[in-house]
């Protein structure tokens, strides 16, 4: 039977637009620490009082959160990335990003950009010591962010000439064929989080001009082949959609001073069922090839609203009773 712990917390002397700012409009910051450390956090004016088995974490992040406070608005994005810090810290024996020596900072529009978990910031030198990393692991860990990331720092360090941004057109179970209007725009809803992540880390006139002079290139997977992409940062995103076939077509397109990352989340597989997936099979295949490094996250890793973090583990434990029911 586990022990609720409470913890006290006071804000003095007493800056009532600082704690405006702590607590969010209509609390709403506070009910995220609730959420995702699992504590209720009881307030009368200056003072908290925090109950619950990771009370000690949340009284942590409402003081990080306060002097944060006292320079800006504090937004849910502040919030939540503070959380993923410190639940890392509230559990036993587990490192924070904090504790990993060089934790590397990407050079980009962000001048905050790193790892957030101690595999984020694996993630990131891996890609910067490999020619080719496969990013592997559930939706919210940043693999596909922190790719873009490195991408752009590359570019910005003259490391790489140019970005290609590279996805399978499969979730809408139609070719492109059959989408109205240009390539561009038939990709472009499969690209849309690339350009997001572009569009934050480099801005919206940049990332145009760029596109502009072809120096970033949007591509589907189908239109790689009979390619050679030198001095280029390549991604491929969503490539657990990828036919093994077609990984293989992928990897083959890499030139000389290219870079290339391939992401995906072997959980979601949209092929038809009779097609095996290439990301799944890949590691098998080229697991013990020297310069091609693959990097696999877990739901802890997780860096978007915390109840995401909860459903990702919530669907395997379903997984592994399901799996557990078919071998009986």
């Amino acid at each position: 039977m586990t022990t609720s712990h409470s913890e006290p917390l006071s804000f003095n002397p007493v800056d009532n637009e600082r704690l405006a700012r702590l607590c969010g409009p209509l609390d709403e910051n506070l009910k995220q620490i609730e959420t995702g450390l699992d504590v209720t956090v009881q307030r009368r004016g200056e003072s908290f009082r925090v109950q619950g088995e990771q009370a000690k974490a949340a009284v942590e992040a409402l003081t990080r959160l306060y002097l944060l406070a006292e320079k800006q608005e504090l937004s849910i994005d502040d919030v939540q990335l503070c959380l993923v810090e410190l639940r890392r810290h509230a559990a036993n024996g587990v490192e924070t990003a904090a504790d990993d020596e060089d934790v590397p900072v990407l050079v980009t529009r962000r001048g905050d950009l790193r790892g957030r978990t101690p595999r984020q910031s694996r993630y990131i030198k891996a890609i910067q010591q490999h020619d080719i990393t496969f990013g592997i692991g559930p939706a919210g860990t940043g693999k596909t962010y922190l790719a873009v990331g490195c991408a752009v720092d590359a570019m910005e360090r003259d490391a790489v000439k140019r970005i290609v941004l590279v996805r399978p057109a499969v979730e809408a179970g139609e070719k492109l064929g059959f989408l109205p209007g240009d390539l561009a725009q038939k990709v472009d809803p499969y690209l849309r989080p690339l350009y997001d992540a572009l569009y934050d880390l480099m801005g919206f006139d940049r990332v145009t001009r760029l596109f502009e002079k072809n120096l970033i290139e949007i591509a589907p997977l189908a239109y790689m082949r009979g390619r050679t992409l030198n001095n280029a940062f390549i991604i491929l995103d969503e490539a657990q959609n990828t036919t093994p076939e077609q990984m293989k077509m992928f990897l083959t397109r890499i030139g000389f001073g290219s870079r290339a990352v391939i992401t995906g989340d072997v959980t979601q597989i949209d092929l038809a069922r009779h097609q095996k997936s290439g990301l799944v099979e890949v590691e098998r295949i080229l697991g013990m090839v020297r310069g091609i490094h693959f990097h696999h996250f877990q739901s802890d890793d997780v860096v978007r609203h915390p109840l995401v973090q909860k459903i990702v583990d919530a669907y395997d434990q379903y997984q592994s009773k399901q799996d557990e029911k078919s071998q009986a």
